[in-house]
């Protein structure tokens, strides 16, 4: 198999962990595999990688975030 023909796996710095049970629910924060902190917002996640020294452009962009069970509007329990 030809590099062309693999798979493209991306391993973002952030990982954003699904929706924990809380008052208010919350999400666990990963930055390069390390539990960071919790975010209950976007700008949460925003601020947490920027502490780090990331920068964020695009919370869409698999390469930047990974966000698990939801995306980045997901922030209360299913």
């Amino acid at each position: 198999m030809t590099e062309i023909a693999s798979p493209y796996i991306s391993h973002p710095r952030i990982t954003v962990l699904g929706v924990q049970p809380g008052s208010p629910p919350f999400r666990i924060v990963e930055i390069d595999g390390q539990v960071v902190g919790a975010a209950r917002a976007v700008t949460d996640v925003l601020e947490t990688a920027a502490a780090f020294g990331i920068t964020v452009h695009d919370l869409d962009d698999p390469d930047v975030v990974r966000w698990v069970g939801g995306d980045k509007f997901t922030w209360k329990p299913r």
